[in-house]
């Protein structure tokens, strides 16, 4: 008789049956970002921009956290693939335990550090004010992100996309209509300013912990018990670091060279930095189609690695890159049709929305790019070739993109458009290098599951 992991994969598991609700999750946790930088840019843009400085620093922690939310849902994917469902089991609840531990370290150092590293980025008067409020409730609050980051990774790596879908958009409708009540003083709330937006995000994330936990539980065949959480095996530890450090570095490197780029921006101006803040927004809505594909394949391509399909993981990448980039493509004529509307939308001041129309011109080069690294990035680490993304990023990022930027915006006089096309450098390169390392197999070798056992949900590691 069919289980019901059985046939949930027989009837979802392809690509669209999993992007469709993983576009949907992460254009809903976009939504949340920008709801907050529309109800903050009523405040000021230095609200905007002292939240923006804030979320980078939040970025990195959450990257932090993806060493084991990602690490694990890799693993469990391969684990499911050759059907050993108790170790999938054992490996999803060491997860939770590993990324609550993390976050409360980070919280920590949120609440201790958060204002030193605000003051690092040369962030001053009411934009650092407004950093600091935010920084400290939210950060000091990460553990709850931590927790939801491996629930959410696990859900969604057994197939239940939708679900998690679901969930989002309850968290980010909570999120607004708190947002509204405690930004603005409305439904006999206080008015909180920023503050509002950050105790808003902490409440929705509480919420959103709690329908994950029921969730987990009403979609695993073999369920968690609760010894599991308290036993820590090396063995599946191990596998778990082998993938998720070097995902995560390469994913704090990259966002460390963006913070490195906001410190430029921080010489251009507070129209510029505003401007960067208000682009960024809209251009993560270019590639949003494309991390959704990213996703659904790296799901995809574990499972066919754990149960040893390595020619058809092969053939999956390259389909799944042809259609993320058409999607990227007509996003892009759409942002560059109507560049200076969408500033608009943000901002009345006129100096900004010429700067930022500027740099989404520069879509066409940096997109493009993007979305081949999202994809076959995420389809590297999911047949567990993890650190070869690491290394080429550390030559790319670090030694060309942030050379270059700094050349373009100080010595070239470029602005903006020199960090744009500095960050595009760099996407490029990394996605020449990343299909050749698709296309020569050598990923194949990396598989984390050893089919020497009968597979099934019973067997143990």
């Amino acid at each position: 008789m069919a289980t019901a992991a059985d046939k949930k994969q027989s009837k979802d598991f392809n690509l669209f049956f999993l992007t469709w609700p993983i576009f949907l999750e992460i254009f809903l946790f976009m939504l949340m970002g920008i709801a907050d930088t529309l109800m903050l840019s009523s405040i000021s843009d230095n609200a905007v921009s002292g939240v923006g400085a804030a979320n980078q620093y939040l970025h990195i922690a959450i990257l932090i956290l993806e060493v084991i939310g990602n690490g694990a849902s890799i693993v469990v994917a391969q684990y499911i693939g050759s059907r050993k469902l108790l170790d999938a089991a054992r490996i999803s609840a060491l997860a939770v335990t590993m990324n609550l531990i993390i976050g409360l370290v980070l919280s920590g150092f949120f609440l201790l550090f958060g204002g030193r590293l605000l003051t690092g980025l040369n962030l001053q008067g009411e934009v650092l004010q407004h950093g600091q409020s935010y920084l400290a409730i939210v950060g000091g609050f990460i553990f709850l992100q931590a927790i939801i980051n491996s629930l959410a990774a696990i859900i969604r790596v057994h197939g239940f996309t939708k679900e998690a879908m679901l969930v989002s958009f309850g968290m980010n409708v909570v999120h607004i209509i708190l947002n509204y009540g405690l930004i603005f003083g409305h439904f006999g709330f206080p008015e909180m300013g920023v503050q509002g937006a950050a105790v808003s995000t902490v409440v929705s994330r509480l919420l959103a912990l709690i329908v994950f936990f029921w969730l987990l539980y009403r979609i695993m065949e073999i369920k968690i018990q609760i010894k599991y959480y308290l036993s820590l095996s090396w063995q599946y530890i191990s596998k778990i670091l082998k993938i998720g450090i070097p995902s995560a570095a390469e994913q704090v490197m990259y966002q460390g060279c963006q913070m490195t780029f906001l410190y430029y921006a921080t010489y251009l101006g507070d129209a510029s930095l505003a401007a960067r803040q208000y682009a960024s927004n809209i251009s993560m809505f270019i590639y949003l189609f494309a991390f959704a594909v990213g996703v659904g394949t790296s799901i995809m391509i574990g499972r066919m690695v754990g149960g040893g399909r390595m020619d058809d993981a092969y053939g999956r990448v390259w389909s799944s890159i042809k259609s993320a980039s058409i999607a990227t493509l007509v996003m892009v004529a759409l942002v560059m049709t109507f560049r200076e509307h969408l500033m608009g939308i943000f901002t009345d001041d006129v100096n900004i929305i010429k700067l930022g129309a500027q740099v989404l011109l520069y879509s066409i080069v940096l997109e493009t790019g993007r979305t081949i690294n999202i994809v076959v990035i995420n389809s590297l680490r999911a047949a567990g070739d993890a650190r070869f993304p690491l290394w080429i990023g550390m030559v790319t990022m670090v030694g060309i993109s942030l050379p270059l930027g700094y050349l373009f915006v100080f010595h070239w006089n470029m602005g903006l458009p020199g960090i744009w096309l500095a960050i595009a450098t760099d996407e490029w390169l990394r996605a020449i290098l990343m299909s050749l390392r698709w296309k020569s197999r050598k990923w194949e070798k990396h598989a984390l599951v050893k089919h020497d056992r009968p597979a099934n949900g019973e067997v143990t590691a």
